[in-house]
This record gives structure tokens, sequence and C-alpha cells, in this order.
């Protein structure tokens, strides 16, 4: 990774980390909406789908901005524009994911850092909720990366870390339900029989991913809206049209990388980005230790250590904990709205869809499941 670390700073002068905070938390309203109006509408970006040019590129997308209709909800967009709850409510603070109003500018935070792992197979990443998939480049080609959110595993059922491989594959399957799941539904009133048949009261949905850890499973859900959140017993979700066409890709052997790092530093066209995130409520190691962690794997990447301005920079900028990938150097409410693309809202209503009042119930109740396992 080349990055001329000697010009960034003279930079940092140029903006701080607290008008991120204030940009996120004043989109809805204000002078930065009037600045989104008067932008030309593109069409959205490939949600899922990105090419490395660069082979030192580790960032892709573009931050996009779409303008709600009355009766869209984050939820709504975050599937149409690939990404999962968590990631559209944090890059929105202030705005009501059940009722943001008619003609509401959203961030879509589309941009992502590309984990620092070796680029081959799947990589989950449980503090982003993403998963990547890096399929083999043609010769002499460049690099492809898919990127979808997932769901994982919540408190008490943490989806596990480390290398393993996918050992089979299923369409339509059975789920073969856990003694232990089944002793929490039945104390919860709600009892499940041992076998779930293939259909829509399954919760693997239509497509499975059979890992070599045993009992862990990537696969799709009868339960879309939970997609990006920390709603499962261990496994790894994704939204039905996700796992369908990563099924098709993924080979029985193709490794898998499980990681928890909700810091990543990447570079794009010679710029620095670093990407915060909230670390998971019960993760064993500091977020100081991880965030110093990855600071040390930068310099070891670059080969020039970040001196100690920089560092406390970049520590500022962790507090945010956005998901939005800023720019190290140049970051200011004004560069980010440069980058932001304001896009067609390509929601369209589902007629088969629960109803606003069943799924906000439905999320009520894995708040409620995770707040009495804390």
């Amino acid at each position: 990774m080349l990055i001329r670390l000697a010009l960034l700073l003279p930079l940092l002068a140029l903006g701080g980390c607290a008008t991120l905070d204030d940009f996120l938390a004043g989109i809805k309203k204000g002078p930065r909406a009037v600045a989104f109006e008067d932008r030309p509408i593109e069409e959205p970006i490939a949600p899922n789908t990105f090419l490395l040019v660069d082979p030192e590129q580790s960032v892709v997308g573009q931050p996009q901005v779409v303008f709600t209709r009355a009766e869209d909800t984050l939820s709504d967009l975050a599937r149409e524009y690939g990404l999962g709850y968590d990631e559209i409510v944090t890059a929105n603070p202030g705005i009501d994911p059940w009722m943001p109003g008619d003609n509401t500018p959203v961030l879509l935070p589309t941009q992502y850092v590309l984990p620092t792992v070796p680029r081959e197979g799947l990589v989950l990443n449980i503090a982003t909720k993403r998963l990547f998939y890096f399929p083999e480049a043609a010769e002499g080609g460049p690099q492809q990366v898919l990127t979808y959110p997932i769901g994982i595993g919540r408190v008490g059922w943490e989806t596990p870390l480390g290398s393993t491989k996918v050992v089979s594959k299923a369409r339509d399957p059975h789920w073969w339900v856990p003694s232990s799941v089944r002793r929490e539904h039945a104390e919860m009133g709600n009892p499940l029989p041992a076998v779930v048949p293939p259909g829509p009261d399954n919760p693997l949905g239509s497509r499975v991913l059979k890992l070599e850890m045993p009992g862990y499973l990537i696969h799709g859900t009868n339960q879309p809206y939970g997609v990006g959140m920390r709603v499962s017993h261990g496994c790894v979700r994704l939204y039905p049209e996700n796992i369908e066409a990563l099924y098709t890709l993924v080979d029985i052997g193709v490794p898998v990388m499980i990681i928890n790092e909700p810091y990543q530093m990447g570079q794009q066209d010679g710029f620095l980005y670093f990407e915060s995130h909230a670390p998971l409520k019960d993760d064993e190691v500091s977020a100081e230790t991880r965030l110093q962690a990855m600071l040390d794997t930068h310099a070891d990447v670059s080969g020039r250590p970040l001196n100690d301005h920089l560092q406390n920079h970049v520590r500022s900028l962790a507090e945010v904990a956005s998901g939005v990938p800023v720019s190290i150097a140049m970051f200011d409410a004004d560069e980010f709205l440069s980058r932001a693309r304001v896009v067609h809202n390509t929601v369209e209503v589902d007629p088969n869809a629960p109803t606003l009042i069943e799924v906000r119930e439905m999320m009520d109740e894995v708040d409620d499941e995770e707040e009495e396992l804390l």
C-alpha cells in the first residue's frame, strides 16, 4: 500500500472528526438537504459486485444519498441498496427508521473498506456484519469482490471466529433443530419440532452452505428484516436473493475466514480511508486493543509507521463509529458531501411483506431477547 503519509499532516488541519457527527445528525434537514436537492439524480451503483482495478486498492463503492417516499422505511432502503439494518440506521442518526418521512435524504453507506486478510474465498467480518467473497480472478484480469450484509449470532450465541471451509451445499434444506434451541423456545412458550421441513416457515430459507465448524451454516432466511443485525443462534443469515446468488458461485472446499474487526483502514486512488464500527457488546478484546492492532497492521503493510499525531487523529475518528469510510487526511463534511452520489429511489412496494407494525414487533422481540442475555 503506497500512501504518501508525509502529505497527511498538513492536510489534517482541513477537517475534524466532530464534523462527521454533526453532518450525519443533520443530514435530514438544513443546508445539507438543500445541497442534495441541487444534485442531478443518478442511477444507483451496483449493490454487491465491485472490481479492484488496482491491486493496491482496498476500498470499494461510493456513498449514496436517496430521498424517501412517504411509505419507505430504512429497512426497505437497506435491502434495496445492499445494506443491513444496523448499517443504515447507524449512518442516519436522528432519522426515525420506521417513519423517516416523505422527501427525507437518507445516507446509504455503500462504500466499504476491505478486510486486511488474504483475498480468497469467503471473508466474514462479524463486527461490520458483512460478508466478502473473492472469486479467483481470470489470468491477467482484475480481481472481483462481492459483498453482502449478514445477520450474525446474538449475545450468548456468538458466531465463532477462525478459519474453516464450505463442506457441503443444499437447496430447500430441512432444519434439524438443535436441542439447545428447542429448549430455549420451549422455555419461551414457543416449542419447535425436532425437524422443520422446507418452506416459508423454515428459518434457513432456500439455500444453505455448511461449514466445517460443526453446527454452523451460511444460509438464507424467512425473516429478512433481521439481516444486518445480531439475531441468530450463531449461524450467518443473508437476504434470500443474496444467498441464491452466492450459492451458485461458491463451490465445496472454498475457504472461509471469520474475523472480528470493527476498525478498518484502506486506500483508493491514493487516499487513505478509515472505517469505524461500534465493537460488539460482548467482545472480550477491548476497543483500544483492537484499534491499536489495526494501526500496527497498517504500519506493517505500508512499511512506514503512523506517527503519534496521526494515530491520535484516527482514534478521534474511531469514536464516531458511523460505519462510513472517511478520508483521514482531507475529511470534513464538504469532502464527504462531494463523494456522495444522489440516486433514484428504486424501492418497490411488496404486497406480501409484513406490515410495519408486525415488523416493529418482531424487531422489538429481538432487542428484548438480547437485553435479557446481557
